[in-house]
């Protein structure tokens, strides 16, 4: 084949990609992947096309996190789709999916364009955003346009404003009126707040953070999973249940369906396979998250799940907070911490200890949302497809530190840990917006797509 000008060439890099990990090159033309060569076949270049010697790198399609909260608009002094994008980038993270659950939040069509339309001006990364549902909003739900957004996020539990969705005509209406993927955030609110006033009385206002995964406890998520999954089930739904995080839920899902053939679909966190309640008292209120982070029993769990297939997806839930609002008594320091930069280094971590499969962390972190949210044209290195790809070191160790660290709110829970593998460049939509730690400001995302 021959190679002309404005073409890009990285070549000998170990693939990894549908299973496979194979030594071969990829060449980008313009936005798109042309070729992806195995090592023995020929390539003719010229003098003008830009080649990456990637021997003895790893070459992964673009991480797509399903889960993140971006801030923006009204709570930017956390982060913003410019701030968290660069660092998502920065960590091989090509296209999110932001949460409704901002100020104003995303419940109508109107303020759900104005989100998309700031995102062109200010996202490094490809975007999309979860239309949210509220008790009275299923007018509106009935506008999306299952091209341009792919679902609606319902919580079914704590929430900011009114986006507790806890009506049950309006639960069995939205699972029966809605051909959308739904997407819920499952924990019951009436066995969190019988938990909360149960250790209230036995320990007072000060609870430890120890009590976290006691008070929004297992059964409080099951319970709720459990009746997301019934409705479903009842009117043929197409549902994917974010941030599991207990063994007990397991129950709940298949891996005896591959994952086009699901109508039931589940997500786990990175946190939520990283750390376990014996952290709280190492990082206190930085391992703060909803759903708790539980038992090292759950986490074992949801790491054999994950290898099972009864999980689908590994994601982040990056929830930024300031380091003075994670801060105070626990029952008022916030939920959520940062992610998006680490993850991927976080899974190659567990790589390396065995836990998981590099075929198997990019199938969960890559294939598995573009399949799942039939996103157009990404997720895997295939020819006609969008180069949104990742060049990685796996042994080129560093150490996060607030100098390298990029989130708005200037802090990560894996602030000292070493990993063992770095992110050195990522390409979005064939342009190459990280390189070595420097970033092309120019480059901004797409708005993803789907296959309806």
């Amino acid at each position: 084949m021959k190679i002309s000008k404005s073409m890009q060439l990285i070549k000998n890099a170990t693939i990894v990609n549908e299973r496979r990990t194979f030594v071969g090159s990829v060449l980008i033309e313009g936005e798109l992947i042309k070729t992806v060569f195995e090592a023995g076949e020929t390539i003719n270049i010229n003098k003008n096309v830009t080649e990456i010697d990637a021997t003895g790198l790893l070459l992964l399609p673009g991480i797509i996190d399903d889960q993140v909260h971006f801030r923006d608009p009204g709570l930017t002094h956390k982060g913003d789709l410019y701030t968290e994008s660069k660092a998502a980038v920065a960590g091989g993270v090509t296209s999110f999916f932001d949460m409704p659950n901002t100020r104003p939040q995303t419940t109508t069509i109107e303020l759900l364009e104005e989100k998309f339309a700031l995102a062109s001006e200010k996202s490094l990364a490809n975007y999309s955003f979860l239309m949210g549902v509220t008790n009275d909003n299923l007018d509106e739900l009935k506008k999306v346009d299952a091209r341009k957004v792919g679902g609606v996020k319902m919580f079914m539990g704590s929430s900011t404003g009114n986006m507790l969705v806890n009506n049950e005509q309006t639960l069995n209406r939205v699972f029966a009126e809605i051909p959308l993927l739904i997407v819920t955030h499952c924990e019951d609110e009436l066995t969190i707040q019988q938990n909360i006033k149960h250790y209230k009385e036995l320990l007072g206002e000060d609870i430890p953070i120890q009590y976290h995964p006691l008070i929004r406890s297992a059964e409080a998520c099951y319970k709720s999973s459990t009746y997301a999954v019934e409705l479903a089930t009842k009117y043929n739904s197409r549902l994917h249940i974010f941030h599991l995080s207990t063994a007990k839920e397991m129950s709940l899902f298949s891996s005896d369906k591959s994952l086009k053939e699901k109508r039931i679909t589940a997500e786990v966190c990175v946190h939520h396979l990283w750390f376990s309640d014996a952290d709280y008292a190492r990082f206190g209120n930085r391992i703060k998250w909803n759903p708790a982070i539980k038992s090292e029993s759950d986490r074992l769990a949801l790491i054999e799940a994950v290898n099972s297939n009864k999980i689908d997806v590994i994601a982040t839930d990056h929830a930024p907070h300031l380091l003075s609002e994670k801060k105070g008594s626990y029952l008022k320091a916030a939920s959520g911490g940062p992610l998006v930069q680490h993850s991927l280094v976080a899974m190659l971590q567990m790589v390396k200890q065995g836990t998981f499969t590099l075929e198997k962390v990019v199938e969960k972190m890559c294939h598995a949302p573009a399949e799942l949210f039939r996103i157009e044209k990404r997720g895997f290195i295939r020819q006609g497809y969008y180069a949104d790809i990742v060049l990685v070191d796996p042994n080129r160790p560093w150490i996060v530190n607030t100098d390298n660290i990029l989130y708005k709110c200037g802090w990560s829970p894996f602030e000292g840990t070493k990993f063992d593998a770095s992110v050195l460049q990522t390409w979005v939509n064939g342009k190459l917006v990280y390189d070595y730690g420097q970033f092309d400001e120019s480059v901004r995302g797409q708005r993803l797509l789907f296959n309806c």
